[in-house]
């Protein structure tokens, strides 16, 4: 199980390669999407049930459309790993505020999901950069939390792409929550007399917490900066529309709103998506690129089939880096297709979908 897991582990690394080298991708999408889902498939049980309840035989499929999708939803409350438990090298864990359950996603190899989130990352982030930069977060240490995906994302941005500094400089909010703006005023004071630019890392509500310490005042960073925004509210703080927190951040940064890129992912994946505003002068915000290991459609929440150009629709996502739990998810965000990636349209309202539920269903044995 092992040696085959490693192969296709190396063959999704092989993607982020290509696409850091600029050159064609290694293998067709679908060739290891499909390979994959054969292998979820014969090692994990509710998978299989899945397939066969849709009449799939993975044994026969040649796309990742035919693949059905695992609902978020499963991750609360089923074990989604082809891996036994003492072999997972780290298990990441959501929030857990919709049905209370918090979802887990075990890896047994983090290094695809690191790479994979470095390449696209620095891609979206960092392209213009030629040298390690002072990176800064608006968050707690992988110390504090170390189950959460996106801190450990973060970190790997801290190592990779950071001038070296001590884990008090660089995480500047701690575990309640708190900002210690003396570290963030030093930090970002030193960047101002070198004249070197920073990346500032942070959530929605880390943020408007900023705002709310900051007031009337402003905050300077250097020329170049550029702020990464990422993750909701859930309920720590007021909710801000997009485009005012964006606007308000320009303000007290000094820095344009185009160098205030947002991202998006989950703990179920292991795939990120960003906003291309900082590298593309025609690209929007709001409008999320994927990197060429995933792909984003949106399906009829009913159905689960896809709908009509234009149209919007719950988010079923191939993530080619999912080696060894689910190449396909299905969230339950709301989401349409346009000109240069797609556009994230909030939460679906109300209940799960009913497309979501009957899946959980025959993941289950329901």
């Amino acid at each position: 199980m092992f040696d085959e897991s490693d192969e296709l582990h190396r063959r999704a690394r092989a993607f982020v390669t290509a696409f850091e080298a600029k050159v064609a991708m290694p293998e067709p999408f679908d060739a290891l999407a499909c390979d994959l889902a054969r292998h979820q498939a014969k090692h994990i049980e509710g998978f299989a049930r899945l397939c066969t309840a849709r009449g799939v035989d993975v044994a026969s499929i040649t796309s990742a459309s035919h693949i059905p999708a695992v609902p978020t939803d499963v991750f609360k409350l089923t074990r989604v790993a082809t891996f036994p438990e003492s072999a997972a090298r780290v298990v990441f864990r959501t929030s857990g505020t919709t049905i209370g359950a918090r979802g887990s996603h075990a890896m047994r190899d983090v290094g695809t999901y690191a790479a994979a989130a470095l390449a696209f990352g620095r891609a979206s982030l960092a392209r213009d950069l030629d040298k390690p930069v002072p990176v800064l977060v608006l968050g707690p240490s992988p110390d504090a939390l170390p189950d959460s995906s996106l801190t450990h994302m973060i970190d790997v941005f801290v190592r990779a792409l950071g001038v070296p500094a001590s884990r008090a400089e660089t995480y500047v909010v701690d575990a309640d929550g708190v900002i210690d703006l003396d570290a963030l005023d030093s930090r970002v004071s030193r960047a101002l007399v070198a004249d070197e630019p920073v990346l500032l890392l942070g959530t929605s509500f880390a943020y408007v917490h900023f705002l709310d310490a900051l007031g009337d005042d402003a905050f300077r960073l250097p020329r170049g900066s550029r702020v990464m925004q990422t993750g909701g509210y859930k309920g720590k703080s007021r909710e801000v529309p997009a485009e005012t927190l964006r606007a308000d951040l320009s303000r007290s940064f000094h820095v344009p709103a185009r160098s205030i890129v947002a991202e998006y992912g989950m703990t179920e994946l292991s795939s990120q998506f960003y906003e291309q505003t900082l590298n593309d002068e025609h690209a929007r915000h709001g409008i999320y690129a994927e990197p060429p290991w995933a792909r984003v459609e949106p399906v009829d929440p009913e159905t689960l089939a896809p709908v009509a150009d234009g149209e919007a629709g719950i988010a079923r996502i191939v993530d080619l880096m999912n080696v060894d739990s689910a190449v396909v998810v299905l969230a339950a965000d709301r989401v349409r297709r346009v000109e240069r990636g797609f556009e994230l349209l909030g939460r679906a309202p109300g209940a799960a979908p009913r497309g979501c539920s009957i899946a959980v269903d025959e993941i289950m044995g329901r």
